[in-house]
């Protein structure tokens, strides 16, 4: 067995399974690890406020990294440990780069999804799944135009967001806005989406900071994922774990591929490494 003493975990298409449920036998392989000591950290690109109740009712959540780790957020505390955000400056030279394009885009300010109302009527066509319209009918608030709201906010932007429908263009954007923009990150988290980040807000910079914050090695940490802003969490952990539903390039990123997000791939890792 190892000594593993966190365990950070994706949610969608990872912990939860495809019908975004937290099945009995992950559940179950959670509450042993916590019961062995094991912190259990939610690692998501969704701010605090958006993440499922499911998750956020865990008795043994005590930690989150959130927005793709901009924040890292002690829940019992209610505190943020670390955070890292883009200037609202470089936030609206983004999204002036956007406009004109066939795509919407939100951000994510102080913990909470904001939205161009001209934007936020179009949801429907961009959305993937009835899932994802609900989520961002939720979990945005529609304000006139978002880059005049940046810029009478002044403050800094935890993430960007856009929604394609032509995945031709999303994969050109995933090849061009890192050279265009060095100094962001950009990944992606669901079939139809592109994330803009700090350069310092990456899962695996997170997982450092929070195991650095506990007085944990990170050879001392698991972290599980399937999506493309899972990868840094993966290579910075002591054991990365991919899912079996996984892109490719996150299993070659991981030390391990477990069983897909609808067996129980979570439980399987969780007693084959930490023997719970």
């Amino acid at each position: 067995m190892h000594n593993i003493k966190l365990i950070a975990l994706d949610l969608d298409g990872t912990l939860l399974n495809s019908e975004k449920k937290l099945t009995a036998q992950n559940a179950a392989a959670l509450e042993r690890a916590a019961e062995k000591g094991i912190e259990i950290v939610p690692a998501t690109g969704r701010f605090y406020l958006g993440m499922p109740e499911l998750i956020k009712s865990l008795p043994y959540v005590h930690y989150v990294i959130s927005v793709n780790g901009a924040q890292v957020y002690d829940v019992k505390r209610d505190k943020t440990v670390c955070s890292s955000e883009i200037e609202w400056e470089r936030a609206v030279s983004v999204m002036e780069r956007l406009d004109g394009m066939p795509v919407i885009y939100d951000c994510y300010q102080d913990g909470w999804g904001w939205m161009t109302q001209e934007m936020y009527d179009k949801a429907e066509e961009f959305a993937p799944t009835v899932h994802n319209l609900e989520m961002i009918k939720k979990l945005r608030t529609p304000v006139p135009e978002l880059k005049v709201y940046l810029k009478e906010q002044k403050k800094g932007v935890q993430k960007i967001q856009l929604f394609f429908r032509d995945m031709a263009l999303r994969a050109e954007m995933l090849e061009t806005l890192p050279k265009e923009f060095p100094d962001l990150v950009v990944t992606t988290s669901i079939v139809n989406n592109i994330e803009i980040n700090s350069r310092e807000a990456t899962k695996g910079i997170a997982l450092k900071r929070l195991a650095e914050y506990l007085g944990i090695s990170t050879a001392e940490t698991m972290a599980f994922g399937d999506d493309l802003n899972d990868i840094p969490m993966l290579e910075e952990a002591g054991i990365g774990v991919a899912m079996g539903n996984a892109y490719d390039e996150v299993k070659k990123a991981a030390d391990y591929i477990t069983d897909d997000c609808n067996c129980d791939g979570v439980a399987n890792a969780i007693i084959r490494f930490c023997g719970v």
